[in-house]
């Protein structure tokens, strides 16, 4: 079967930087619904329509191919005592980047990234950790198969790494992300 809008592709990847450094080998095999249901970068959809199982690819993508070039503006400052102890580097929160006019909007609310703590003060970075950085991404194409009417009417894949809907555990949502959601403004 060929790579075509609402097929189902699995594919291994490792991603790399520019310099070849590598970033990451995925453990497991990405899984997307192909056709431009905003799964996978645009590019990589490109690369892989018409292909079939067992195709290899490197494809480069360009900051505004994929995470975005990096934005000085989306770093902030903030004092300590508006955060819950204990604080650590990495840990993630929601917040509004300071040009927003309407603190309200969810749909410009960015994750911040704690990228240092000093005395008084906490470091956020609303970047994603890959902007700005020239990616290639090695791909080779494990399996192509039809999505299912499901799949393509919820825009994913459903099943082994795939989305999973589970109306068991709708109550806890969020459950172990305590650090991910909390609002700044």
């Amino acid at each position: 079967m060929k790579i075509g809008k609402n097929s189902v592709v699995t594919a291994v990847y490792t991603l790399k930087d520019a310099q070849d450094n590598l970033i990451e080998e995925g453990q497991e095999p990405m899984v997307y619904l192909h056709g431009g249901y905003d799964n996978v970068f645009p590019k990589i959809e490109e690369a892989l329509e018409g292909k079939e199982k067992g195709f290899s690819t490197i494809i480069q993508l360009n900051p505004e191919d994929a995470f975005g070039d990096y934005d000085a503006a989306l770093v902030k400052v903030e004092p300590r005592e508006r955060f819950p102890s204990p604080l650590e580097v990495g840990m993630q929160f929601e917040g509004m980047p300071e040009e927003s006019d309407d603190d309200a909007d969810e749909d410009n609310a960015h994750i911040f990234t704690v990228t240092d703590i000093a005395d008084d003060k906490v470091v956020l970075d609303g970047n994603h950790p890959l902007a700005g950085i020239a990616l290639r991404f090695s791909l080779t194409v494990e399996d192509v198969r039809a999505a299912s009417d499901e799949e393509v009417a919820h825009g994913h894949v459903h099943g082994a790494h795939g989305h999973h809907h589970d109306e068991d555990n709708e109550d806890d949502e969020g459950t172990g992300d305590e650090y991910r959601s909390h609002p700044l403004h």
